[in-house]
């Protein structure tokens, strides 16, 4: 599918275009509130990006965007313990849900990629530092 803005609507005042990064921020929000995603992932360089306060809430989307149509690639990391099988479906419905009411364009594919998995935090116990009396240097 060739990669373009849209022409969805003309009129005589003129016409209304989408751009692929509005599809890409729909459809990285409508992916992020599906119990069970941990994060959206946009691998190494996007992880730096963010890491050095660049907040980007497509990460890790990736769409294509035809004259009536679009598809959609999203990567994420699960949270361990949710139903891979069921949180990719779940995300599918939400993204096509979320750019089909939002745009009126078609959503043709939602590709989820599974990158990795969120292991639960485990409860550590206080470290407690002992100081001895004793010369440890001579």
């Amino acid at each position: 599918m060739e990669e373009f803005t849209p022409d969805l609507d003309r009129t005589e005042l003129g016409k209304v275009q989408i751009a692929p990064e509005v599809l890409e921020v729909i459809a990285g929000m409508a992916a992020a509130e599906v119990e069970g995603v941990a994060s959206m992932s946009g691998g190494f360089v996007g992880d730096i990006a963010e890491r050095l306060g660049r907040k980007n809430i497509a990460r890790g989307v990736r769409v294509e965007v035809g004259s009536r149509e679009a598809a959609v690639d999203v990567s994420i990391i699960v949270k361990y313990g949710h139903r891979i099988p069921e949180v990719a479906r779940n995300i599918q419905d939400s993204v096509r849900n979320g750019i089909e009411s939002m745009t009126g364009l078609s959503v043709v594919e939602v590709n989820v990629h599974i990158v990795d998995v969120e292991l639960k935090a485990e409860e550590k116990a206080p470290v407690t530092t002992v100081v001895e009396d004793y010369q440890r240097v001579r």
